[in-house]
Formats: structure tokens, C-alpha cells, sequence
């Protein structure tokens, strides 16, 4: 499909809404023809319009950009719009921090990540997904986002921070509408004012749970992930009550929404594809590797995030910047990068190499929880071949209205019904 360049506003909303063969011709184009490529931004009701940016749709310029934080920083905010620095570390936690503060969090934060740990979560991980699967397996039918891709990292999530689970529900309806905000299903009111009232009262309500926790864990120390963050000592410093929630936040809306996507895309890109399903469930644990990789570079839950140049005569490639440019990443753009990717339209579960930029590009913001993001999805489909393995899904995704998360937020699925239990 062949689209005039004028065809192809990034700034638009609208534009995701269109179908994605149309979108992944739109970003074919721009890396054909203009990769560094410069939009203006939307006019705002009420803030001053920002400066626009210069998208990123090649993966080499992603990958470069990635592996320069001192030219490329984070720190003025990795969302396209310019927000106040509060409003940055309350829900960007260390995603939207450089040097040396995101370091000194990265290090404290990442005590709960550690090999060791990711090892003592096995086990929870492939109880949770046989509990999920015997609460819904009788029944023959679900929403798989709500009922299974959703439910599965939110349950781990709230059993490693030491949260009750009574609190799933409210966690997940939260995090929808911080990540969902441009979609009418989570926030009716698309008016300026409602929609930032709406994500900044999710935001309260999340860190006014893990605040109180926190502090009651500074009291009463428990074998969980709040304890080992308000307790950690790197250097003499721990996180604050304050900053234990901001990250809260970014776990439970990056950590969950991301892996959720990647499961329902995983699903959609099985049923589409049966034929490769069918040589994954005939060596799971052979392919269980480059298949996971593929559903994330397939699925790219987080279409972008941008940097701040730092200086003038920046450059990647032939294009040089100026300090104080917006650059955007366009991680789905390069990973259907036709110089790094054979055939990148094509779902193969025993894709290697695969370089995707699916947990963003190297460098100090790689995702943290990538490890658990993996282990999350390849026990999710191990349990689901061998208990329920004529799953399918029986209608097209309802996809997420949003520039920044390739989100699904309904996923008709069915199976013929088996009793629940262990054998079953």
C-alpha cells in the first residue's frame, strides 16, 4: 500500500485508529522515504502547544538515540506533551529521570528483580496461571484480556509487592485509565479538563493504597517487595513513601498493561497463525525462547517514548538537532524495519536473530522487569497449550483508542470445556 506523506499525521489520534496494515504502511513509507521526520503537536484547550518533534521510525536511529542518554535524555519526559516535573516523577517514576537520580533508583528498585528473586517468582507465576485457568476452564468461553492476559501480571504483581488480592480489581480499573485515557471506555469525558482529573484521581488513588502499605511495612516488615524497597539500604538511601508510590505506578501500569498486551497479541497472532501454533505446542520448550521474543516484537505494547536533545549538532545519521528538540522513538516502526528484520511482516516463532526494541532500546532504560515480562508469558502459554489447547479466539480484538500503548482491551476466545484441576 502506497500512502501520500501527507497521509501520515502522528499527532493525530485518529491515525490509530485506522486499521494496522494501513498504520505499518504509513511507518513503512516514513522509513523509506523520511525516517527523521518532523509533526507538529496537537493544539491543547488549555496548555500552550508544544514545540513538536522529530519521529524516530528506523531502528538503527531508535537503537542509537537509545545508547546516548547524555544527548538523549529522559528527564524532561518520555510522554510527546510537556508536563510539570511532578507530574513526571509521579507517574513516570524513573522511566522520566537521568543520571545520576535515575541510577541511584534503578539500583534500589532493582533489589526486587534480581535472578534470585525471579527465581523464587517461578513458582508463584505457574500457580497463578493454573489458578486462573481452573477458575475459567468449565465455562468453554472469556474475554481473554480481562479474564486471563490481564489478570495473570496483575496477580503476580500484587502478590510480589504483598498486596491483597481483594485489591485486583481496583488496581486494574485504575491502571486502565491512566493508560487508557484516550479511550472513551475508560474516560467517558474526552474534554481536556476531565481527562487529566480522571488520570491524576487514578494516579492518587493507587499511591494512597501503596503509601499507607509502605508505611505500615516500615513497622511491620513482611517477606515482600514493599519491605525490600522502604527498607533497602544502597548507600544509606531507601525510597521515601512518596517515591515507593510513583513506582507502584509505573509497575503496575508498565509492568501489567505491557505484558497483558503481549499475551492477548500473542493469542490473536496464534489464532491468525495456526500453523505456527502448531509447531510451538510441538516443542514448547524448544521454541518457548525465540517465540516469546517474537510475540513481543509483534505485539509492541509501548508504540514510543520520546528524549530531549541536550545539546546542539547532535546527530543521528545525516540529521543534525538542536538542544531542546523532541525526539520520539517509534519502537513498533523499528521492529518492522525491513534493513534489520526478514520478512518483518511475517509471525515466525523461531525468528532468531531478533533484535527487537520491544523492551525499548539498549541503554539505562531497558525495561527492568523484561526477565518477568518473559517467564509471565511463556508459562501463561504453557499452561494454556497443555490444559486448553484448541484456545482460540472467535472475534477481532477491541483495540485500545492510543498513540502510546498498541492495546487490546476485549479478546472474544473459546475452548471446549474440561473439568478444573490439577491433570485436567
Amino acid at each position: 500500500m502506497q500512502l501520500e506523506d501527507r497521509s501520515v499525521d502522528l499527532s493525530d489520534i485518529e491515525f490509530w485508529v485506522k486499521p494496522i496494515a494501513e498504520r505499518e504502511a504509513a511507518f513503512a513509507h516514513l522509513r523509506a522515504t523520511e525516517p527523521i521526520k518532523f509533526f507538529e503537536e496537537p493544539q491543547p484547550e488549555t496548555f500552550p502547544r508544544g514545540p513538536g518533534y522529530w519521529a524516530l521510525t528506523r531502528h538503527e536511529h531508535v537503537v542509537e538515540a537509545s545508547r546516548q542518554p547524555e544527548l538523549f535524555c529522559s528527564g524532561q519526559g518520555t510522554n510527546i506533551p510537556d508536563f510539570p516535573p511532578d507530574f513526571l516523577e509521579f507517574f513516570g517514576s524513573m522511566i522520566n529521570m537521568d543520571d545520576p537520580r535515575h541510577s541511584r533508583m534503578r539500583q534500589i528498585v532493582s533489589r526486587g528483580f534480581t535472578p534470585k528473586k525471579l527465581d523464587e517468582l517461578k513458582g508463584s507465576v505457574e500457580r497463578a496461571a493454573a489458578e486462573i485457568v481452573d477458575e475459567m476452564i468449565e465455562r468453554g468461553e472469556c474475554d481473554f484480556v480481562t479474564e486471563v492476559a490481564a489478570l495473570l501480571p496483575l496477580r503476580i504483581i500484587v502478590d510480589m509487592m504483598g498486596i491483597p488480592r481483594s485489591e485486583e480489581r481496583f488496581i486494574f480499573e485504575r491502571s486502565n485509565i491512566i493508560l487508557g485515557a484516550t479511550d472513551t471506555e475508560y474516560v467517558p469525558d474526552q474534554t481536556e479538563a476531565a481527562f487529566v482529573a480522571a488520570i491524576l484521581t487514578a494516579g492518587q488513588d493507587l499511591a494512597s493504597m501503596v503509601q499507607a502499605l509502605g508505611e505500615e511495612r516500615m513497622r511491620n516488615p513482611q517477606n515482600d517487595l514493599i519491605t525490600a524497597l522502604v527498607t533497602a539500604d544502597v548507600e544509606g538511601e531507601h525510597l521515601s513513601p512518596q517515591e515507593l508510590a510513583s513506582f507502584f505506578i509505573l509497575l503496575v501500569v508498565a509492568g501489567n498493561e505491557t505484558t497483558r498486551n503481549a499475551i492477548a497479541h500473542g493469542l490473536v497472532a496464534l489464532t491468525d497463525h495456526p500453523d505456527q501454533k502448531q509447531r510451538w505446542v510441538e516443542d514448547f520448550d524448544g521454541l518457548a525462547p525465540t517465540a516469546v521474543e517474537e510475540i513481543v516484537r509483534w505485539a509492541t505494547p509501548v508504540i514510543h517514548f520520546r528524549r530531549t536533545v541536550t545539546e546542539d549538532d547532535a546527530r543521528l545519521g545525516d540529521h543534525e538537532f538542536s538542544a531542546g528538540d523532541k525526539v520520539v522513538l517509534f519502537y513498533n516502526s523499528a521492529n518492522r524495519d525491513e534493513a534489520v528484520f526478514d520478512e518483518p511482516d511475517r509471525f515466525d516463532v523461531a525468528r532468531d536473530p531478533n533484535e527487537h526494541v520491544g523492551f525499548g532500546g539498549p541503554g539505562p532504560h531497558f525495561c527492568l522487569g523484561s526477565h518477568l515480562a518473559r517467564r509471565e508469558i511463556t508459562v501463561a502459554f504453557r499452561e494454556l497449550f497443555r490444559r486448553m489447547p484448541d484456545l482460540h479466539a472467535t472475534a477481532p480484538p477491541a483495540r485500545l483508542r492510543s498513540g502510546f500503548i498498541h492495546g487490546i482491551k476485549h479478546l472474544p476466545a473459546a475452548w471446549e470445556p474440561r473439568r478444573a484441576g490439577p491433570n485436567n
